[in-house]
């Protein structure tokens, strides 16, 4: 990888990335010079992704949830994001279509990756979610779904599934795309705003 710090995208990862994400190609390099500035080793740590994460919620503490993420994108689990995988996380969490975006939450909630999320995993995640919503905005949540447990057996009482079962990939896809308001309850729906400041930061 001699040319990862030349400064210049290569032509096969442009042209992949194009036609994989919604960016265009001045996007794209002006987002890796501003990436190669942020991280001139061409990888960003774990811990430099939860700093970023953690200066867009200031209010909250969205350092579980970060590293949830990181894990979901971290695609070959080497521990750091390249810029491949930062920009598929930044797409995919701002605009991908909807199937990307619920294999993407799958990846999320499948905690140790085995292919299944239990009960355990959803509520891993959305105590992490909760972490990150102001106490305020926690006080304007429906009665069935203002602690992070009411909201995780809400969610596994839609799957309809037993205390130790599981949910596949596709029961989580098919169960999720027919249901706007379990769609609404598995996410946190700021990945939007973050981009938006990233994009301030950059100006």
């Amino acid at each position: 990888m001699g040319n990862s710090k030349s400064g210049a995208l290569s032509k096969e990862l442009l042209d992949d990335l194009k036609l994989n994400t919604k960016y265009s190609e001045e996007e794209l390099c002006a987002w890796y010079h501003t990436f190669l500035k942020e991280c001139p080793s061409g990888r960003i740590s774990k811990e430099q992704f939860e700093s970023i994460y953690a200066s867009f919620f200031p209010d909250a503490d969205p350092k579980a949830y970060a590293q949830h993420v990181f894990r979901s994108f971290d695609s070959n689990s080497d521990g750091t994001l390249d810029f491949k995988e930062y920009i598929v996380a930044l797409h995919l969490t701002s605009s991908g279509k909807t199937m990307q975006k619920l294999e993407w939450a799958f990846a999320l909630y499948d905690v140790d990756r085995n292919g299944t999320i239990s009960k355990n995993e959803i509520q891993e995640i959305v105590k992490s979610i909760f972490n990150m919503i102001s106490k305020e905005d926690q006080k304007h949540l429906p009665d069935d779904e203002n602690t992070p447990e009411k909201r995780a057996e809400k969610i596994w009482d839609f799957f309809g599934k037993k205390e130790n079962d599981k949910i596949t990939e596709g029961e989580f896809i098919q169960g999720v795309m027919g249901n706007k308001d379990i769609l609404r309850l598995i996410q946190f729906d700021k990945p939007q705003k973050v981009q938006e400041r990233l994009k301030e930061k950059k100006q």
